[in-house]
């Protein structure tokens, strides 16, 4: 059987040493087995597949509790598939709200160094425009 040290099991899955321990402390992951002599963390297969997609899970901002729904309904295959493609595209969702409030945030940076220009030129023209095109995205930032 394949085993892997918890130093290749982070450099695999992208996560550190202390999170793969929180991972099986908090019962997402193990228990892990141990080395006989020396009693370090030897992680099979299964694991590396689970905390690789728990990697993944944590890159795009899904917590803890939703993490560990996420690998009850990955044990329960094809009947937890609705369940599972409703978790995921909930935090999709709550995504596309942050790219939203993003793209509001570069609009009013972006606007607001066009008034700027416009100032440093002396283009009173520029200027006004550059004000009308700000007072909407000053609403929605707030």
């Amino acid at each position: 059987m394949t085993s892997f040290t918890i130093q290749e099991v982070a450099r695999r899955s992208g996560l550190s040493e202390p999170t793969l321990r929180y991972y099986e402390d908090v019962g997402l992951v193990g228990p892990i087995s141990r080395d006989e002599s020396s009693g370090h963390r030897r992680y099979g297969s299964t694991d590396v597949d689970t905390l690789e997609a728990l990697a993944c899970l944590r890159a795009a901002g899904v917590g803890i509790e939703d993490m560990r729904t996420y690998l009850a309904n990955r044990l329960r295959g094809r009947e937890a598939a609705a369940e599972q493609r409703d978790l995921l595209l909930l935090h999709a969702e709550r995504i596309e709200a942050e790219i939203a409030a993003q793209q509001v945030r570069l609009t009013y940076l972006r606007e607001k160094a066009s008034l700027w220009d416009a100032r440093d030129r002396g283009d009173e023209s520029a200027e006004a425009d550059a004000i009308r095109r700000l007072v909407p995205v000053v609403g929605e930032l707030r």
